[in-house]
């Protein structure tokens, strides 16, 4: 099943061109997207996810979301600690190092949820809109509960900074600004927008998968630096996280698809918001441990593998 899964995936534009675009830059050839381009499409897929997610709340039933709230409050809490105490006994990292990677674990990938969608969808699986909302939750929650275990090395301004930080950034802030105005506009009055937020979305992944392709093979390049264990862990926490996400997205009541992007968001590792945060809350950590580890590592990982492991435990567990 999950063998079938993986062919699936594999075939999706999307990924294809992330597989292609990381092989070329392996290879030193140049295939990069003009930077301001990269730009425009990551803001674009940031609003067209808020925009849909709001879209759907105005359609749901408030009974239907305190469960998946829950669970991702927890998961926010779980899967930080998780990856921690993973970092610090087998990893063998000190608190520091430790506490800002697992605040990379306990935060998630905007992209990488977005590649679950572009997945889901084209095997026909229906998504609980709303969940994007609950990427905005565990976007914040995992990065405090990582910060917290390394509060009292770190300055107090510093660390309120970084959450600071973190919420006013352009990933949150476009999410949330996606959903007041997917929310207030309406599902009807939003129907003249489809051609620009729902036709193009599949091309515009496609697209920005191309360089996040070659960032990612940048990024391969350092994991040998990083040492053997970070490589194993990079591939561990988000298959344990996973499975955590995918036990409570089931027990939330979400369907088969929820349940799977439920599971991906925990699995994934954010290497926007997090490292901003980091990098202002604990200095002295090492961004070739927790950059290399999540977007070197575990990033590619999802894309390719990770997401129909992600699947097949939902269709396990629903």
């Amino acid at each position: 099943m999950i063998a079938s899964i993986i062919v699936d995936n594999l075939l999706t534009a999307p990924v294809i061109a992330f597989v292609v675009a990381g092989l070329a830059t392996l290879v030193r050839a140049d295939i990069r997207l003009p930077e301001p381009l990269y730009a425009v499409l990551s803001s674009y897929l940031l609003l067209a996810i808020g925009i849909k997610g709001g879209r759907a709340l105005g359609l749901s039933e408030s009974a239907e979301l305190w469960r998946p709230l829950i669970a991702a409050l927890a998961l926010g809490i779980i899967t930080p600690l998780l990856a921690f105490a993973l970092l610090r006994r087998v990893g063998r990292l000190d608190t520091i190092n430790a506490a800002a990677t697992a605040a990379h674990y306990g935060s998630v990938s905007a992209v990488t949820f977005t590649v679950a969608l572009a997945t889901l969808e084209a095997s026909g699986q229906s998504v609980e809109g709303f969940l994007a909302g609950l990427l905005a939750v565990l976007e914040v929650v995992g990065i405090v509960v990582a910060l917290a275990l390394a509060r009292d090395r770190g300055s107090s301004d510093g660390w309120t900074e970084a959450l600071l930080e973190v919420i006013r950034g352009r990933s949150i802030t476009l999410l949330l600004g996606g959903l007041v105005i997917g929310l207030a506009v309406g599902d009807e009055r939003l129907a003249p927008t489809d051609p620009l937020f729902v036709s193009l979305f599949t091309g515009a992944l496609t697209l920005f998968l191309v360089e996040m392709g070659v960032v990612a093979a940048e990024r391969l390049r350092d994991a040998r630096d990083a040492g053997w264990r970070i490589v194993v862990l990079g591939i561990v926490i988000p298959l344990a996280n996973g499975a955590i996400g995918a036990a409570a997205g089931s027990l939330a009541g979400l369907s088969t698809g929820g349940t799977a992007v439920l599971a991906t968001l925990a699995a994934s590792a954010s290497y926007i918001a997090a490292p901003a945060a980091v990098r202002i809350a604990l200095p002295s950590a090492s961004p070739g441990l927790y950059v290399t580890a999540s977007l070197g590592i575990t990033f590619p990982f999802n894309v390719i593998l990770g997401i129909p492991i992600y699947l097949a435990m939902a269709q396990v567990l629903t």
